[in-house]
C-alpha cells in the first residue's frame, strides 16, 4: 500500500470559499450547503485522478493549510471555520472511504492558549474518527508571537493528543508578513524552527510518545543535519537520535531527486514517511525532467541507495507507526 501522509482539501467546492469570505466579513453566514456530488466533482478530476495515474492508494486528508488562517478573527471565528472545515473533511472521507483518511485542522487563534483545540481535537478523533491534527506553531502568520513548541504552554494539548493517541504534522498556515512568501519561505521556515525548537527544549522527556510530522521534507534541516548535531552537541544535549528521532518524522514533500535522495541519505528510513502533498503548492512540469514536480513516488522509487524493505517503510510501514489509529 502506498499511504500519502500529507494531502489538504485545496479543491473544495466554490461554497466553502463564499461562506468563509462571508464570516470575515462579519456577517453571520447560513449553513453551509454543499452536495456530494459537488464534493465528487471537485475530487474526481483532482485529488482521485492523480492518485489513480500515480498508483497511489490512500491519502491522509486534511482542510487547506493555506486557508486554516488562525490570524484572521478571534478564537470564535477559528472555532467556527475550524468545524466547518472539519466536518467538510469528514464527508469526504465518508464518501471515498478507500481514499481518504481524516485529518484535522485545530481551532487556534493568537495568544489563545492551545488547551482551546482540546474539544474539537478530541470531537474529531471520538465522533468522526480523525487519525491526527495539524498544529500551527505561528498562529500569527508569520509574526512568531507564541511560545515555541516546548513551552508549557502548549501542554494541555499534548496532554490530549498522548491521550488520543495521534501525532500532529507542525504545519503553518498562509503568512501576513509580507517578508514571508508563504509556500515558498514561510513554510519551510517554520519546519526548520520547529526542529530548533525541539532541540532546545526536552519536551520528549516530558511527552516520550508524543509524535511530530515535520512536513515539506523537513525544511533546512535534513541539509544541514551537521549543523544541528552541533548545536545539540553544544547545548550538552544527547545525540539527535536520541533526543529527536523517536518522536519527530520527516515526510517526503521534496520536489526534485537530488533533494529526495539527500533526505534519505541524512535521514533515517524509521524516520520518513511518504508524502506529495498533492494537490499542493507546486503543480507544475520540471523541465528539466518533463514530470510533475510533485510526483514524489517517482524520485524515491528512482533511488537505488534504498532498500525494497525502507521503501515499504517510507510506504506505508512506519505511516502506520506514527498514525496507530489508521487500521485498514
Amino acid at each position: 500500500m502506498i499511504v500519502d501522509c500529507h494531502g489538504h482539501y485545496t479543491t473544495a467546492p466554490q461554497a466553502l470559499w463564499d461562506w468563509r469570505k462571508r464570516q470575515v466579513a462579519g456577517q453571520k453566514p447560513d449553513a453551509l450547503k454543499i452536495s456530494d456530488q459537488e464534493i465528487r466533482d471537485s475530487l474526481e478530476g483532482a485529488q482521485l485522478r492523480i492518485q489513480r495515474e500515480r498508483g497511489t492508494d490512500v491519502t491522509f486528508f486534511s482542510p487547506r493549510a493555506g486557508s486554516m488562517e488562525h490570524h484572521v478573527g478571534d478564537a470564535a471565528v477559528s472555532a467556527a471555520w475550524s468545524r466547518e472545515c472539519n466536518d467538510l473533511i469528514h464527508r469526504v472521507c465518508s464518501l471515498y472511504p478507500a481514499n481518504f483518511v481524516p485529518v484535522c485542522q485545530l481551532p487556534q487563534s493568537p495568544g489563545v492558549a492551545p488547551a482551546n483545540c482540546v474539544a474539537e481535537l478530541e470531537r474529531c478523533v471520538k465522533e468522526l474518527g480523525f487519525v491526527g491534527c495539524n498544529l500551527n506553531p505561528d498562529p500569527s502568520g508569520g509574526w512568531w508571537k507564541e511560545p515555541p513548541l516546548t513551552d508549557k504552554w502548549w501542554y494541555p494539548l499534548y496532554e490530549k493528543m498522548v491521550e488520543l493517541d495521534v501525532p500532529a504534522m507542525v504545519h503553518v498556515s498562509s503568512s501576513c508578513n509580507p517578508a514571508f512568501h508563504f509556500t515558498g519561505a514561510h513554510y519551510i521556515n517554520a519546519d526548520t524552527t520547529a526542529v530548533m525548537q525541539l532541540i532546545q527544549g526536552d519536551l520528549f522527556r516530558d511527552f516520550p510518545t508524543l509524535r511530530f510530522v515535520i512536513p515539506h521534507g523537513g525544511g533546512a534541516v535534513p541539509y544541514h543535519w551537521g549543523r544541528y548535531r552541533g548545536l545539540a552537541q553544544d547545548m550538552k544535549k544527547p545525540l539527535l537520535k536520541d533526543h529527536l528521532l523517536k518522536n519527530i518524522y520527516f515526510d517526503t514533500c521534496v520536489y526534485h531527486k537530488p533533494g529526495i535522495e539527500l533526505l534519505l541519505k541524512v535521514i533515517p528510513a524509521d524516520n520518513i514517511l511518504f508524502a506529495a502533498e498533492v494537490v499542493g503548492a507546486v503543480r507544475g512540469i520540471d523541465p528539466e525532467t518533463g514530470q510533475y514536480y510533485d510526483d514524489t513516488r517517482r524520485y524515491i522509487d528512482a533511488v537505488d541507495s534504498v532498500s525494497a524493505a525502507d521503501k515499504k517503510k517510507i510506504y506505508e510501514g512506519n505511516v502506520r507507526k506514527v498514525y496507530p489509529r489508521f487500521k485498514r
